[in-house]
């Protein structure tokens, strides 16, 4: 074993299947972290933990407090994606460091809601099967750069996602709740079936990449 390899812990789950991740990095792979998940992990003397995905409401959430025992051991702390993101916009003063679009977005306070980034997920693949506001807002917002769709369009749009509680909000659910002509809602998908981007996992993607770059300094 490489006596100098740098002991790394993910918390990754529906913005980033571990399976995939571990195409990009070898890593312990856990899944979204919950309260307490730091401190245990911090037993095993961790140099390096990514925080991407993390519970919001079936148990408490990654505590700031934890995190800052980590960053006091002297662990080098990365968020991204989604509840790493949230955390390392309110904590990256402190030394937790953080990636990616969603990351800038709470930064700049133009996102501020857990809501913005939460899914409900399957517990047993960790898929997601709903879709995260954050990445409804980034691609409406792209259509309507594209010309597909118009000011009053998005406006609709993005106060009808905004209405759908999160485990339900799905692209599907949207357009067909959103009060648009049905010839338009066609348009829309069709733009979302070709360009869509899940923003989360590309930004899970960067946060991995950053990781693997870090522990090969």
């Amino acid at each position: 074993m490489d006596s100098n390899k740098k002991k790394i812990v993910i918390f990754t789950g529906p913005s980033l299947h571990p399976e995939e991740a571990l195409m990009i990095l070898d890593a312990d792979y856990h899944p979204p972290v919950k309260r307490g998940d730091i401190i245990t992990v911090l037993n095993d003397n961790p140099d390096i933990i990514g925080i991407i995905d993390g519970v919001f409401h079936q148990d408490p959430a990654v505590s700031h407090r934890e995190i800052l025992e980590a960053l006091k051991k002297g662990v080098t702390v990365v968020g991204g994606a989604s509840m790493g993101a949230l955390r390392a916009s309110e904590l990256d003063d402190l030394g937790m460091i953080g990636i990616g679009y969603v990351y800038n977005q709470y930064k700049k306070g133009l996102i501020e809601s857990d809501d913005d980034v939460a899914v409900a997920i399957n517990p047993v693949t960790l898929e997601q099967i709903s879709d995260p506001l954050v990445s409804v807002e980034y691609n409406f917002k792209r259509a309507l750069d594209r010309n597909i769709i118009s000011a009053e369009e998005l406006n609709i749009l993005t106060k009808t996602a905004k209405s759908i509680f999160y485990p339900k909000r799905t692209y599907t659910l949207i357009l067909n709740t959103a009060p648009i002509h049905p010839d338009r809602i066609a348009t829309i998908e069709n733009f979302l079936i070709r360009e869509g981007i899940d923003i989360k996992r590309e930004d899970a993607i960067e946060v991995v990449e950053f990781i693997s770059n870090l522990s090969e300094k």
